[in-house]
């Protein structure tokens, strides 16, 4: 695996909000920063975590460029409702220093199909200006990228340089056996926090991109570190990685449902990070049983945590 800027543990930030609901871009700066600081590789912006369908396409533009402005080494999502706006955000992210590129499907229209995907995949790789570059999978964007496409499109554009997975074990496993594992300069990046010891372990995954790891930095990164280090052969740290993962389990799992902002913005308040108690839209809200439930169970992990990470 080459080295890239798709690798380590790289956080997908989520936006903070003013409270009149519009984007907090110093707060989003700041954060960036302060993940950078604790042993982050890169941050993301603007996958799902950042809300990219509830801001306009120049609040998403100025959250890049304050980013790279500042110094944080940013990786921009390209979802957008048609490729024409895609395609914009992949020529400023290169324009403005971005560090790389998570490519999203097209979504809605045409979504299903192969060539419309080939043809917007193709738009954006191309604006990226040679932009080092991922093609995000995901069962939700209800279109799954095959080797047969990922390879016409790297025929071409050689600044894609790999394949980031937020399926399930199924989707990770085909996409080693199939897509990355054949090619040195390919990287299979972890894309949901379910999945990071079956990625690093049995799939040779480069990197992770985290949501969890935006409130739990230092217990993400540890388990990264561990997964790395099982993934070489190393016997204690293939016990001890599961181990933790198994225990951040019910936490991580918010990642792969509908309201995983909604919880990890909640996780961040419980934090002290109060900036993250507004979301965008005011009925975006968890019940009061959620909270008690995410509560809990951090309560728990971190009781856990320090039980048996205790000097």
């Amino acid at each position: 695996m080459a080295s890239t800027i798709f690798t380590g543990c790289i956080p997908a930030l989520m936006t903070p909000c003013k409270a009149d609901r519009t984007p907090d871009f110093d707060l989003l700066v700041k954060k960036g920063k302060e993940l950078i600081a604790a042993g982050m590789s890169a941050v993301v912006y603007c996958g799902s975590m950042g809300d990219w369908p509830l801001l306009t396409d120049e609040q998403r533009q100025e959250g890049v460029q304050r980013l790279a402005k500042a110094g944080v080494p940013v990786i921009v999502g390209t979802g957008a409702i048609n490729t024409k706006s895609a395609v914009s955000h992949a020529a400023h992210a290169a324009k403005v220093g971005a560090k790389g590129l998570m490519v999203i499907p097209r979504v809605l229209s045409r979504g299903s199909s192969v060539s419309a995907q080939k043809a917007h995949f193709s738009a954006i790789l191309e604006a990226a200006n040679g932009l080092p570059a991922v093609i995000y999978n995901s069962p939700y964007y209800g279109f799954a990228t095959r080797a047969d496409l990922f390879f016409d499109l790297r025929s071409r554009y050689s600044n894609l340089i790999g394949f980031k997975e937020f399926g399930g074990k199924q989707d990770m496993t085909y996409a080693a056996e199939n897509i990355t594992a054949g090619d040195d300069d390919l990287t299979l990046m972890v894309g949901v926090d379910t999945g990071v010891y079956h990625g690093f372990v049995n799939c040779g995954a480069g990197g992770a991109i985290t949501g969890i790891g935006n409130a739990l930095p230092k217990e993400v990164l540890h388990l990264v570190a561990l997964c790395e280090k099982a993934a070489k052969g190393d016997a204690a740290a293939r016990v001890e990685a599961r181990e933790l993962e198994e225990a951040l389990t019910v936490l991580s799992t918010y990642d792969e449902g509908p309201d995983l902002v909604l919880h990890y913005k909640y996780l961040m308040v419980l934090n002290g990070d109060t900036e993250y108690t507004l979301h965008f839209n005011e009925t975006d809200e968890l019940s009061a049983s959620q909270r008690r439930h995410l509560e809990s169970q951090y309560t728990l992990f971190q009781n856990w945590y320090a039980s048996r990470y205790s000097a």
